[in-house]
């Protein structure tokens, strides 16, 4: 599948071709405080598989496996969009940054043990199309 993102303010942008089944939400704590969310959507695509115009500022983390991740990120405008090993052979792409990213769909969740306990029920809440006193919607 053909994508195509950027970041909020434009200053970055790329193209790739990913498997749309090589995408999962990560509920580790790591993407947790990276996110700012319960988990992280991304799919993974291969180096030459992906073009990317401009450069991301890095941060390299140590994770809990002790390897070492570059997180990649706009340094004007804070949006997160890739992480990969030190190599840089795979990148986990942010499905967030991605035009198509209502068409990746998650097949996994990695990292179950870090997950919220109220995850599974998320459903079950009341949901609205735009802000809390916009009309509420069903799902």
């Amino acid at each position: 599948m053909n994508i195509n993102g950027s970041c909020f303010c434009k200053k970055i942008a790329f193209k790739g071709e990913v498997d749309p089944d090589k995408c999962f939400a990560c509920h580790c704590e790591d993407c947790q405080i990276f996110s700012g969310a319960p988990y992280r959507g991304v799919v993974q695509c291969e180096k030459t598989n992906l073009n990317i115009k401009g450069k991301p500022k890095e941060y390299i983390k140590i994770g809990s496996s002790g390897s070492r991740r570059i997180q990649s990120f706009c340094e004007k405008c804070g949006t997160h969009l890739f992480a990969s090993g030190i190599d840089k052979t795979l990148f986990n792409i942010r499905i967030g940054c991605i035009e198509q990213r209502n068409k990746l769909i998650p097949k996994k969740h990695i990292f179950a043990s870090s997950a919220h306990n109220w995850i599974h029920t998320i459903k079950e809440c009341e949901w609205y199309a735009t802000t809390p006193n916009s009309k509420k919607i069903k799902i």
